[in-house]
């Protein structure tokens, strides 16, 4: 078939009276992640179909990757379209088609016509009998089945008519842009890229905040993380990547606090320089990879106790998910290899022996007014050094 695709969504069919918005968003994310594919690809909305088609020589095996990375698209499917000349050459058409498509094989299939123009002369169950007598005709290797088909030939009859026989699955969700934009506290592990994924999944813009503790992580640890990052953006589109440099803040908390309450007063202060770089960037969240009970910091108490210091609300979206479905999900979007590289990030470095896993927040708070005269102008330094990418 040529190099046009049919795409295909579902949850934006339900939007109504703001459907087209959501069409518009999806439109710019097809064009937008073509575009780093070679060849020039036109993408166009018509009669609630959209359509991607290459100009001349193109890369279309690239083309299907990046397809299959945008959010909003539910399916995608390598389509022929031809002018409406009449029903012989519409079959002509088929029979060709299904000959360079199916070969020889012995396969049984189903013809699925669909007549959204009602003025076409055969209506859709004369269009699939029809069809399947051609089929029948010119290959003795092809055998009908109604119930259970090996294969599946598509025909939609619009203003022109399409033709396809493949359906190659999407991401699903809505497009990026959609919802909203929050930002993702990422580090170096396996659940906080998995958790920007499924948040951007729902439409979400991301930016991110990575905590850096040199001398005590290294620069490989950084680079890390920012090629997480590029892994997530493959999904999630442009990601503003803010890097603090930690350090400082950490020993400040190392050397006050009680050690059994680091984690939780370490997290507190990561919420809150996190929370600054989201305003910044207009988020209306922040977004964490935390699940309940996984570690000591991620109790019901601890979570409470960490929330507390943002005024944002905060997502975290593996919040029920045992270890196992987390790792399925990275390693299903490419993020798991690099996440387990052994380059340790600043929450590793400065964990407690002994951890408090049902912390109150009177005596955290408490604790954390030893810090006052010092950690203010650390938190400021911290956010005024801050190296910021751009993730593309």
């Amino acid at each position: 078939m040529n190099q046009t695709f049919l795409i295909k969504y579902a949850e934006i069919a339900i939007k109504g009276k703001n459907r087209r918005l959501f069409e518009d968003a999806l439109v710019r994310n097809i064009r937008q992640a073509l575009y780093a594919v070679d060849g020039n690809f036109i993408v166009r909305k018509e009669n609630g179909r959209i359509y991607a088609s290459a100009e001349g020589e193109a890369d279309y095996e690239g083309a299907k990757e990046a397809l299959s990375r945008v959010f909003g698209i539910k399916a995608f499917c390598p389509v022929a379209l031809l002018p409406d000349e009449g029903f012989e050459k519409l079959a002509e058409e088929v029979v060709r088609l299904v000959g360079e498509t199916w070969g020889k094989d012995h396969v049984t299939f189903k013809v699925d016509a669909r007549r959204a123009r009602k003025n076409y002369p055969m209506d859709s169950m004369e269009l699939n009998a029809a069809l399947g007598e051609k089929l029948l005709e010119a290959y003795p290797n092809l055998a009908v089945d109604v119930h259970a088909p090996q294969k599946w030939l598509h025909v939609e009859i619009r203003e022109e008519i399409a033709v396809y026989s493949e359906e190659l699955p999407g991401p699903g969700g809505l497009p990026v842009g959609t919802s909203g934009r929050a930002c993702l506290l990422l580090s170096g592990g396996i659940d906080s890229p998995v958790a920007g994924y499924l948040i951007a999944k729902r439409g979400v813009k991301l930016s991110a905040v990575y905590f850096h503790a040199p001398p005590y992580t290294s620069d490989r640890a950084k680079q890390k993380v920012v090629d997480l990052a590029k892994l997530v953006s493959r999904y999630a589109g442009e990601i503003s990547l803010h890097i603090v440099n930690f350090t400082d803040v950490q020993l400040a908390i190392y050397d006050t606090c009680p050690h059994d309450e680091l984690t939780i007063i370490m997290r507190r202060y990561m919420m809150i320089i996190a929370e600054h770089f989201a305003k910044e960037d207009e988020c209306q969240a922040l977004i964490t990879g935390e699940s309940i009970g996984q570690v000591a910091s991620q109790t019901m108490q601890s979570l409470f106790c960490t929330d507390n210091a943002a005024t944002l609300p905060v997502f975290r979206p593996l919040i029920g998910f045992d270890k196992q479905d987390i790792i399925d999900i990275s390693e299903k979007i490419g993020t798991y290899e690099t996440s387990i590289l052994p380059f340790e990030d600043c929450c590793t470095i400065f964990v407690a022996k002994h951890p408090v896993t049902k912390p109150r927040l009177d005596r955290i708070q408490k604790s954390e007014t030893l810090l006052e005269g010092k950690i203010e102008e650390l938190v400021k330094t911290a956010i005024e050094t801050t190296e910021t990418i751009t993730i593309e």
